[in-house]
C-alpha cells in the first residue's frame, strides 16, 4: 500500500511496536508546516510538547498522537 501524501512521522518504533518519544518536537513541526506537510504522526508521550508550538502552526497541521505501530499504519496508509 502507498503512504498518504503530505504526511510525516517522527519518532522511533521499538521491536515490540511501541512508538517511543522524541526530542525537538517544536522545531520539527514548524519545519514540516513550512514545507507543506499537512498530517503529522507523533508519539503520544510527546503530547505535552505541543504546548510549545505556536497556534498559527498548530492550525495548519492535523496531528495524530499514537502509542503503537498499528495506529501509525491505519493513519499513514491509503485505503
Amino acid at each position: 500500500k502507498k503512504v498518504k501524501k503530505h504526511l510525516a512521522m517522527t519518532g522511533e518504533v521499538s521491536l515490540r511496536g511501541r512508538v517511543l518519544p522524541i526530542g525537538g518536537v517544536r522545531d520539527k513541526l514548524m519545519a514540516a508546516a513550512r514545507v507543506g506537510i499537512k498530517t503529522i504522526i507523533l508519539p503520544k508521550d510527546n503530547e505535552e510538547n505541543l504546548d510549545d508550538l505556536p497556534n498559527e502552526v498548530r492550525k495548519k497541521l492535523d496531528i495524530h498522537l499514537v502509542t503503537d505501530i498499528r495506529e501509525v499504519l491505519k493513519i499513514a496508509l491509503e485505503d
